[in-house]
């Protein structure tokens, strides 16, 4: 999967996840390169949720 496809999905699943919560913005789920376990962080704190309930989520997505 190449830097594009990667961005595809990603921007994919963010959609779907701001519709599941509404209460994320687009800096929350703003990932830079290498930046996965902050993005993470940061949405574990918002949501309440552990970072496993988390991947699970978005891959469900």
């Amino acid at each position: 999967m190449n830097k594009a496809e990667i961005k595809g999905n990603w921007n994919e699943q963010k959609g779907k996840l701001k519709q599941k919560f509404a209460v994320l913005t687009d800096n929350d789920l703003l990932l830079l390169d290498g930046k996965k376990e902050e993005l993470l962080g940061r949405l574990q704190i918002k949501l309440g949720k552990t970072k496993e309930e988390l991947q699970k989520i978005i891959s469900e997505l």
